[in-house]
């Protein structure tokens, strides 16, 4: 997107935002709240005239209830404290993006859209974050009810057993399901893949990843024709697989494979 579809307002009013991270519970109950109504309240309390600060906020009472399992409810902590921090020589900012046809509204009270029709999405530059802070909840016995809460939450089963209590009894078998049948014609066709000689699946893996450096075993898979198992421990020997990251679950080739022994005996020659 270019500068002139980019709304720069917040960087010539040198606008300072702050960047707070809030638990989870706190942003779940904001987005509870009604239209643009109050969430909370924000203190902001100097002690003398070198003092840092003291930052709190305080959640409306309207939002404190957060229901759990089994129509359980508990009262979430009122009082949180701000733990601040400095930017750290970062330079960050904080942008808010107009989707056709909808406005929104900052929080000086302008609009960063022009309504329905607007035209196609906008970004805007609210301002650059001059602070760092951590909001974190008073201890007290409503967060230790509420941390129990979650604690039941996410040791739930995500799978459970229920009898059924009309259960149908004019079943009609039928002499195989359709997945079976798939699953059969799958096997059928990994059983008619017949091994090929090792140097030859090696060449087919070095000229396709000269072409892309990163596939996943399916692909492979087809490129190569071999069984899966058999593709693997070639793979294993010349190859990395990723387990995370933005690449996971696919094969790269190792770094001292990258530039093959070929093209090396022919420099060297």
């Amino acid at each position: 997107m270019s500068e002139k579809d980019m709304d720069l307002t917040g960087a010539k009013q040198n606008t300072g935002v702050w960047l707070v991270k809030v638990p989870k519970y706190l942003s779940q109950q904001w987005e509870k709240a009604t239209g643009r109504g109050e969430v909370g309240k924000l203190q902001i309390c100097k002690k003398g005239s070198q003092g840092k600060p003291e930052v709190s906020f305080n959640l409306n009472e309207e939002l404190t209830v957060i229901e759990g399992l089994e129509k359980k409810t508990v009262s979430a902590p009122h009082e949180h404290k701000f733990t601040m921090q400095s930017v750290g020589g970062q330079i960050l900012a904080v942008f808010t993006e107009t989707t056709s046809g909808q406005s929104e509204d900052r929080s000086d009270g302008s609009s960063s859209g022009s309504g329905a029709g607007a035209g196609p999405d906008k970004l805007a530059l609210e301002g650059m974050v001059v602070q760092r802070a951590d909001c974190r909840p008073a201890v007290n016995e409503n967060y230790m009810r509420l941390k129990r809460l979650q604690i039941e939450e996410s040791s739930k089963p995500t799978r459970l057993s229920q009898q059924i209590q009309n259960p149908v009894t004019n079943y009609k078998p039928v002499a195989n399901h359709s997945y079976n049948l798939e699953y059969e014609k799958k096997k059928k066709e990994e059983g008619k893949r017949a091994r090929a000689d090792k140097q030859q699946v090696l060449d087919m893996l070095f000229s396709a990843f000269e072409k892309h450096q990163y596939y996943n075993i399916k692909d492979l898979v087809d490129i190569t024709k071999q069984p899966v198992i058999y593709l693997k421990e070639i793979l294993r020997d010349i190859g990395h697989y990723n387990i995370k990251g933005t690449h996971k679950n696919t094969w790269e080739l190792r770094p001292e494979y990258r530039h093959y022994q070929g093209e090396e005996e022919k420099t060297d020659g």
